[in-house]
């Protein structure tokens, strides 16, 4: 009863695409990177700023996961167990995240939102165009964040179609939802990951226990079940490893285990190269992710926005607009786009 009234107090917010595994493609150099850009402006389709999906309430899903992270880390510090660095990341930057989270709620407010124009097909259909923009370019840099990179990127996607100047101001709010998307992706992963491997070294440390206690030289030990599919990974790792500690008079058997790798195609090596692998790839884009909040909170998006604004270049030809201050000039650019409209 408990966990249906938790359920309904928190409904699951849908996200598309994936969203089980981190937004981490093929990683692009820079030149493929504006070929990209110009590929995904033909590809995008809009349809006018009316009904469209909202980025809140997941956000706030987010935030909620992510605070379940973290104090799940927390406690298996609090109780000497080690955990992996991308989980180390996320518990000493904790404060950073949730800067981010409340960076959000102030920066996107709903009648700002509803003017963003909206992708009319795909995955994405019914978000903002520059949430497929930035969803792109989070996805192939492995969420590191360059300024020359996302101005190259820009400039590149508006050789095909210009963007508005309230898209190129929502830019830098949309990498804080989906590093922050990206991150409550990763959390997840941690998380299981650490269960996994709890509940590996609780069998182990049953089976001490037993043995400790019989007085038999041969006890008859328990053969436990496999855990949930997403948890089995970290699991039969970490019971590998734990069973090359030396056991007290009995030889652990890993029959249970080498059936379910026999039937995944896997062999020990493979297996345990996998899960360090998932580890050192998770580690990094965590830690990317992390550098890129502090990044995108201290870059000056003023000048993003000139450079990457094609009315601000048209305007600069003229004599004297470049003497101008920023808000003079910011409210002739606004001024050009509501004649545009």
């Amino acid at each position: 009863m408990a966990k249906r009234k938790e359920q309904r107090q928190h409904p699951r917010i849908d996200h598309p695409g994936d969203e089980q595994t981190p937004i981490r493609y093929e990683l692009f150099s820079s030149e493929r990177l504006e070929q990209h850009a110009i590929s995904l402006a033909h590809a995008q389709k809009i349809r006018s700023p009316t009904s469209s999906r909202t980025l809140i309430p997941r956000v706030q899903e987010n935030s909620r996961i992510l605070l379940e992270a973290y104090k799940s880390i927390a406690k298996a510090v609090s109780e000497q167990h080690a955990i992996t660095p991308a989980a180390e990341w996320l518990l000493d930057n904790f404060y950073i995240i949730q800067e981010q989270i409340a960076d959000i709620h102030v920066d996107l407010p709903a009648s700002y939102y509803r003017q963003l124009p909206k992708l009319s097909e795909g995955v994405l259909a019914g978000y903002p165009r520059v949430y497929g923009i930035a969803w792109a370019l989070i996805a192939h840099t492995d969420s590191r964040f360059a300024p020359d990179m996302l101005t190259q990127f820009v400039r590149a996607y508006q050789t095909v179609v210009p963007l508005t100047l309230g898209e190129l101001w929502a830019i830098p709010i949309t990498l804080r939802v989906l590093l922050v998307e990206n991150l409550r992706r990763l959390a997840v992963s941690i998380m299981r990951s650490q269960t996994g491997r709890k509940l590996a070294d609780d069998y182990i440390d049953h089976i001490e226990h037993l043995v400790t206690l019989s007085d038999k030289p041969d006890p008859q030990l328990p053969i436990p079940e496999l855990p949930a599919i997403p948890l089995r990974q970290a699991y039969a790792v970490q019971i590998l490893l734990r069973a090359h500690d030396p056991h007290p008079g009995v030889q652990i058997s890993l029959d249970f285990l080498y059936s379910w790798m026999q039937e995944q195609g896997l062999t020990l090596g493979a297996l345990v190269h996998r899960e360090h692998a998932d580890q050192i790839a998770d580690n990094l884009t965590v830690r990317n992710i992390i550098i890129s909040m502090r990044a995108i909170s201290a870059f000056e998006w003023t000048q993003f926005v000139e450079d990457a604004s094609l009315v601000d270049a048209r305007l600069r030809a003229h004599a004297g607009y470049a003497n101008m201050d920023f808000l003079t000039r910011d409210r002739y650019r606004h001024a050009v786009e509501e004649l545009a409209k």
